[in-house]
């Protein structure tokens, strides 16, 4: 088994990309999976294939595909191995296993998944003793937060959390102590399922008020747990105070949530007019979106419609409304920009707009204007117009469009459209394998099949 191809599947979802695994796997395809892990050595039809065996009741199956994988020592091989180890309850035996050695002695994920493995053979206390020397790692503090979450073990895992909560909270500052800001939502989210929720928001309160945190997710967390507890007077004074521009969208679902739409909308409104810094003309729109009020969210957005910048929100409003089913409203969105965003932006709008016009099943007018068009002006030509006949039902048709296209993107669509006919082993065999989605991506960056830097020329 050849780790540097699993990491590099896992990093690229190379192989049977995951969607694709899926659906065979809901559709009824488990023995195709199972024999794509084995000769294939595909990581996720390995996890797919193991998956579907655990719940059909065979975990010793399941066991025999994810061996080798777990066998070569990477982490993600061997927790999915531990997993099936557990479920077929083998204890000892998924301990062995997840038990860090060699290599694996330093790293704070292999530790945590031991850990993991401890609390699910319900050595709880164990697990956390594991963890302790780990907690700097904020992976392994998030893990340890999660992991005993029910355990009836809260009191001592705020007591783990405490010395490094107080060592963040004297000097945020300093030097190896700055990434520790996670610890403060931690030690908040434990005292609040342990029935402490004045606690969580008086101490989470006052590091706010301190500014004691790190990314703007510490503010928001103290943003959402004053919504689940009901404090909408203390949410308001946060949202209309210096952090408004992290806690205005907590705060408009809060009021939405009570019925309170209406005075939402006045905040964001207020704020818009007054020119704050933010992106509250997005959260309106979001807002008026979910009210079902279509023309108003798309009169908030469309000043900026036209703009070359960030604050754009075409693409996104389009979106939102094909969401909401109102497909032939985002596909009026499309018609008459100014020629100005057109000259940067015209490829991309093109295709939302297909992509929009296959959802409003007016696939066919689609394709009419794809083939009116220079075929140089069209990316990925046959590939859209190969997912337009077949959101037309003309699947047999699509499917020989894409049979003679080269690239796993090609590849992957045809998939697709094989599962449908429940070609399960032909969908797998036309994508290409790891070795060759490798090369193609080298050829793609290099411009040379061998790897070696080109001069661009070929590109």
């Amino acid at each position: 088994m050849n780790v540097d191809d699993l990491q590099w599947q896992l990093r690229h979802l190379g192989g049977v990309p995951p969607r694709i695994v899926d659906e065979i796997l809901e559709r009824g395809g488990l023995e195709v999976l199972v024999e794509a892990a084995r000769e294939r050595k595909d990581w996720f039809c390995a996890v797919g294939a193991a998956r579907g065996l655990c719940a059909a009741g065979e975990l010793g199956r399941a066991w025999t595909v994810v061996e080798p994988f777990a066998a070569s020592g990477w982490q993600p091989a061997v927790r999915a191995g531990i997993d099936v180890l557990l479920r077929w309850n083998h204890v000892e035996q998924a301990l062995e296993l997840a038990h860090p050695s060699g290599w694996g002695q330093e790293s704070g994920d292999a530790w945590r998944d031991y850990a993991e493995a401890l609390v699910r053979a319900g050595r709880v206390d164990d697990a956390i003793g594991v963890l302790v020397p780990f907690l700097r790692d904020r992976r392994v503090l998030r893990g340890l937060v999660e992991m005993t979450d029910g355990q009836g073990c809260d009191e001592r895992v705020l007591e783990v959390l405490a010395p490094i909560a107080e060592e963040f909270r004297r000097d945020p500052t300093q030097c190896g102590v700055g990434d520790l800001w996670d610890v403060l939502p931690a030690q908040a989210r434990v005292l609040e399922r342990s029935g402490r929720a004045d606690e969580a928001i008086r101490l989470l309160g006052t590091d706010v008020a301190a500014r004691r945190y790190g990314p703007q997710n510490n503010i928001e967390f103290y943003a959402e747990l004053l919504a689940r507890h009901g404090r909408v007077e203390e949410l308001r004074n946060l949202a209309t105070g210096t952090q408004k521009s992290t806690v205005a969208v907590p705060y408009v679902k809060v009021l939405e949530n009570l019925g309170r739409a209406g005075e939402a909308e006045a905040y964001l409104r207020d704020l818009i007019a007054s020119k704050h810094p933010g992106w509250y003309e997005n959260a309106l729109v979001d807002l008026l979106i979910r009210q079902g009020r279509f023309a108003d969210a798309i009169e908030a957005g469309r000043h900026t419609f036209d703009d070359l910048y960030d604050g754009n929100l075409l693409q996104s409003t389009m979106i939102l409304l094909a969401e909401q089913g109102q497909h032939d409203k985002a596909i009026e969105l499309t018609e008459g920009r100014s020629p100005e965003f057109l000259a940067e932006n015209e490829a991309w709008l093109r295709s939302n707009r297909w992509w929009l016009m296959g959802g409003a099943r007016r696939a066919r007018e689609a394709i009419e204007e794809i083939e009116a068009l220079p075929a140089s002006e069209v990316d990925d030509r046959e590939l859209t117009i190969a997912w337009l006949l077949a959101q037309d039902s003309r699947v047999e048709q699509a499917i020989a469009r894409l049979l003679p296209l080269p690239g796993k993107r090609a590849a992957t669509d045809l998939a697709e459209l094989l599962i449908r006919q429940t070609r399960f082993a032909e969908a797998v065999a036309v994508i290409p394998d790891v070795a060759a989605q490798r090369e193609e991506e080298r050829h793609f960056w290099t411009g040379r099949p061998d790897g070696t830097e080109g001069d661009g020329s070929n590109r």
